[in-house]
């Protein structure tokens, strides 16, 4: 088994899902008592939130490639970000290690044509909604037209993930306006919803609408298995 390097603790809520995907896949691809070879650099979030809300980008990305180079350094066959809008820094990244980052719209791509939808509407934060780097893979390599919530809606989305889902406050009143957001996609011809942000499935789950949701945080950790067993 190849050892997964996860940038984690963007957030912390989501990590623990990382962990725990990561864990169930090796044990559910290998049976018995085995569990996942990985590593965790864990970063603090309110470090991370600053810079974004300041567009330290350029500093953030530095962090980032940082970071994957002592996960590789540690011995980490691949690199995942546990966070889609930190996804930003693949490209800083890439310059600072040799092995692999997976990138986590590409896995999101790869799950939306498996299930045969064409047309998605992507929830995130902002800058996953309104920036170009996340829905041109999906546009670019998977032929998958995306659709985005309206301003209003996608300031709904952001902060709910800021101040309540970063925190692991989940209400029923937010899955409601999720779901409302949801549904106005759906009228507008989209065939599935990536919860681009991996806090979001701690509040919507499969079921919970009426078109398909693609997890990304399942999916990336369920890819990264797959890459580490060599299947």
């Amino acid at each position: 088994m190849k050892k997964i390097g996860l940038i984690g603790g963007i957030t912390w809520q989501s990590t623990q899902l990382y962990y725990q995907y990561l864990n169930t896949k090796v044990a559910a691809s290998l049976g018995g008592k085995h569990s996942c070879r990985c590593i965790i650099e864990s970063v603090d979030f309110a470090d991370i939130s600053k810079k974004q809300a300041a567009g330290d980008w350029e500093e953030l990305h530095n962090d980032m490639a940082e970071i994957a180079l002592r996960l590789e350094n540690a011995g980490a066959d691949i690199i995942l970000i546990g966070a889609n809008t930190m996804h930003l820094s693949v490209p800083t990244m890439k310059k600072s290690v040799s092995v692999p980052i997976l990138h986590i719209a590409e896995v999101a791509g790869k799950a939306v044509i498996e299930k045969g939808c064409q047309k998605v509407v992507l929830l995130g934060t902002k800058y996953t909604m309104e920036l170009d780097f996340y829905k041109d893979i999906l546009k670019n390599k998977f032929g998958i037209e995306v659709l985005i919530p309206n301003d209003i809606d996608r300031d709904i989305i952001h902060n709910i993930i800021y101040t309540e889902l970063a925190k692991g406050i989940i209400t029923q009143d937010s899955k409601q306006q999720y779901v409302d957001i949801i549904k106005k996609a759906e009228e507008d011809g989209a065939e599935g919803v990536i919860l681009g942000c991996t806090e979001i499935p701690l509040l919507i789950k499969e079921g919970d609408c009426d078109i398909p949701t693609f997890d990304t945080t399942k999916e990336h950790a369920y890819a990264a298995v797959e890459f580490a067993l060599g299947q």
